[in-house]
């Protein structure tokens, strides 16, 4: 998490690691540490759930912050290791072309299957033709269906120019997200 917390409304006033703990120059952490600031991930399209459950497990076994899953192994996971572990989706994956309401929909319901944390993927193409008030609506819209919960925006930094990124980190600590990332 910690290249993914340089901007945003925990961010303002210097670098932050997971939950809002203070990284400065000279700071050290040890392995543990570090550990509990990852988000164990796996998204790749062909993971069954024997992988989702080796990732789970891993996650267990380490302490690792969350464990970030397609929103369709959520419940079963949920499910399997309650409260133990602590789950992360993605939605408008993994370009970021969904409609507003259908991230809104698959958010909730993200929410609903146990999802503690959601990563949305910016509209790249809003970005691109410099509609930032859609952009900004978009994730106003996001922010009010995770309520209480992380939300993590992605900006796709590959395609975008310097301006376009500043823009962005603008909108997403306007919207109050917990954190913008730089790619999927």
């Amino acid at each position: 998490n910690y290249s993914s917390c340089i901007y945003g409304n925990r961010a303002q006033k210097g670098l932050y690691g997971y939950e809002g703990q203070r990284l400065r120059k000279g700071f050290n952490m040890d392995e543990k540490e570090i550990i509990k600031l990852i988000d164990h991930t796996q998204l790749q399209a062909d993971a069954t759930w024997e992988d989702i459950v080796s990732l789970c497990d891993e996650a267990v076994k380490y302490k690792t912050a969350t464990v970030c899953i397609p929103p369709t192994y959520l419940k079963r996971t949920h499910d399997k290791y309650g409260d133990n572990l602590k789950l992360c989706t993605v939605i408008g994956f993994p370009l970021g072309y969904s409609c507003t309401a259908a991230k809104v929909v698959e958010a909730q319901e993200a929410i609903k299957d146990g999802a503690e944390e959601i990563d949305t993927v910016v509209n790249v193409s809003d970005v691109k033709n410099h509609r930032y008030d859609e952009v900004k609506k978009e994730l106003e819209e996001i922010r009010k269906a995770c309520g209480d919960k992380l939300l993590k925006v992605i900006i796709e930094t590959c395609y975008l120019t310097e301006d376009e990124q500043k823009e962005l980190c603008k909108i997403v600590t306007e919207v109050k997200a917990d954190y913008i990332k730089t790619s999927t």
